[in-house]
């Protein structure tokens, strides 16, 4: 199947082709991918393709999906 075929993040239309062409231009952290592509900033919050991205940027890397650090919160008091 063609990478472009296949849509990591539904909310901006993002396929997998995109996050590896990111990936080959050294963007390796969530919050690159986050800033170029607008991944996880969607109606779901990356609810839903957090976890795939995740899992490419583990891939890329060679290192465990939990070493991927994902999106960070700030909590306003």
């Amino acid at each position: 199947m063609n990478k472009n075929d296949i849509i990591i993040c539904r909310c901006e239309d993002v396929s997998l082709q995109d996050i590896h062409d990111c990936l080959e231009e050294g963007y390796t952290t969530f919050e690159d991918l986050k800033r170029i592509l607008r991944v996880g900033m969607g109606a779901c919050q990356g609810n839903t393709c957090g976890l795939l991205v995740q899992r490419e940027i583990a891939k890329y890397l060679k290192n465990r999906i939990p070493e991927v650090l994902t999106k960070t919160f700030s909590r306003m008091n």
